[in-house]
């Protein structure tokens, strides 16, 4: 029998090989796309479903890579020629929720702004915070380590998350992690599977750790400035005065001129860059007339809302980056991380690279952390060599400043030709040979992180 045979006598209908689900199966929301469709695309409902896939596809030696909802920018759950593409996206139960114990044991086809929608009956919330979190799963958040708009006050999906079950590349289920606060026994394996985009095995449920839902005000503050360089001083302004806001958003001047003209918006001021901060919490309101005075102080024009519902139409803004950017061209959305000191000198960095390599590069940042958004604006489905240059040339600065190819995106298939770089040949062939343990066969997202 062939793999497609041996699935479809195991998996009946959830075995799917029609040409439009083949089709959206190449390709995830970075702009990148498989040379070919795949196989078949399995559409699980249960663990069952998932350990009957993997052991077929051990058994015959297929490559399988997981998709959520297709909503990651880095290609990682792009499924090509040969492969099976197994879909989680139908395993969507909350299996558990204990208010007492701060915890939700969840399936990872949910939706993050689902689980937080039923979540919020509780008086709970899972903090990551994803731009995508409307459209984005909290397995593919696990899976790639994202991270969001509320993580330098909550953190990120690492610091959410106390354990996984896995299906590991033959089949076996494996319990990663505890249920309790704390809990060192044994290595942690449930770290080493967040972030790891598919490679060492599938992620069929998580036990999360939660948040009761903050009481209080939120306050919004906006602050434009005359140029990115002085939007940046701005934050790095409030960092220094020891105040930490939920959200610090910073939109450079083409970013910001494109979500407004998106939205329908007035014009902002040309050249003009801005700050979206909010604070949250019992002293919010205080914090916030402390952040509007530090950002008066250095050269901004403040505007400041006690309304929450006026504040989400300011962050709505900042939320709209992405299909604004879509607007200007096809765009390849990158994710560099250097150290809040450095802020300011990589967007002097990204200005070089614009002038020197002659393109157009509209950045937004997570300025609470120093998470930037480079968006490389061209024309046309394929990636020209101009922007793998200017690209490259800007990925060297973030690591020459400290910094990081990726803070939440992950390395999928766009990155992976700069991995060893940032990690040296020697932990380079050390995550390879843990990722072989793992899979021996190789056929968990191969050609994905590392190099095929």
């Amino acid at each position: 029998m062939s793999v497609l045979e041996r699935l479809r006598a195991e998996l009946g209908e959830l075995v799917d090989t029609s040409p439009a689900s083949l089709e959206l199966a190449r390709a995830d929301k970075s702009g990148h796309r498989a040379s070919a469709p795949p196989l078949a695309v399995v559409h699980a409902e249960t663990v069952e479903h998932v350990q009957a896939t993997m052991r077929i596809a051990s058994a015959t030696g297929t490559p399988v890579v997981t998709r959520g909802a297709g909503t990651g920018l880095a290609g990682a759950a792009n499924a090509g020629g040969g492969e099976i593409a197994l879909s989680v996206r139908r395993m969507t139960r909350i299996l558990e929720v204990s208010p007492d114990d701060l915890l939700a044991v969840v399936e990872p086809g949910i939706l993050n702004a689902d689980l937080n929608a039923q979540l919020a009956s509780h008086g709970l919330w899972w903090a990551p915070d994803p731009a995508s979190r409307a459209i984005s799963t909290v397995g593919g958040n696990i899976a790639t380590g994202a991270g969001g708009l509320l993580c330098a006050k909550y953190g990120v999906v690492r610091d959410a998350v106390l354990g996984v079950d896995v299906v590991l590349a033959d089949g076996r289920l494996i319990r990663m992690g505890h249920r309790s606060v704390k809990g060192v026994t044994g290595l942690d394996l449930t770290s080493l599977m967040i972030g790891s985009e598919g490679t060492l095995g599938v992620i069929v449920g998580a036990a999360l750790k939660l948040r009761r839902l903050v009481p209080g005000e939120v306050c919004t503050v906006a602050a434009t400035f005359p140029t990115v360089r002085d939007a940046a001083s701005g934050s790095s302004a409030v960092t220094a005065a020891g105040i930490q806001p939920a959200i610090m958003e910073l939109m450079d001047a083409t970013s910001l001129a494109a979500a407004h003209a998106l939205l329908g918006l007035p014009a902002p001021t040309p050249g003009a860059s801005q700050l979206t901060i909010q604070t949250d919490g019992p002293a919010s309101r205080t914090e916030a007339d402390a952040i509007a005075e530090v950002l008066r102080r250095v050269g901004g024009t403040v505007t400041i809302t006690y309304d929450r519902e006026e504040g989400e139409r300011l962050l709505a803004i900042r939320r709209a980056m992405h299909p604004a950017m879509e607007t200007l061209g096809t765009a390849l959305i990158e994710d560099v991380s250097v150290p809040r000191s450095q802020m300011t000198a990589m967007f002097d960095e990204i200005a070089r690279v614009e002038r020197e390599h002659g393109v157009e590069i509209p950045t937004v940042a997570h300025a609470g952390d120093g998470n930037l958004h480079p968006n490389f604006i061209f024309q046309g489905d394929e990636v020209p060599q101009q922007i793998w240059d200017a690209a490259d040339d800007l990925f060297r600065s973030a690591i020459r400043l400290g910094g990081t190819l990726t803070g939440e995106h992950g390395i999928g298939v766009l990155k992976r030709r700069w991995l060893a770089d940032e990690l040296g040949p020697d932990q380079w062939q050390l995550q390879r040979d843990i990722a072989r343990v793992f899979d021996p066969q190789g056929i968990l997202n191969p050609g994905k992180v590392f190099d095929a």
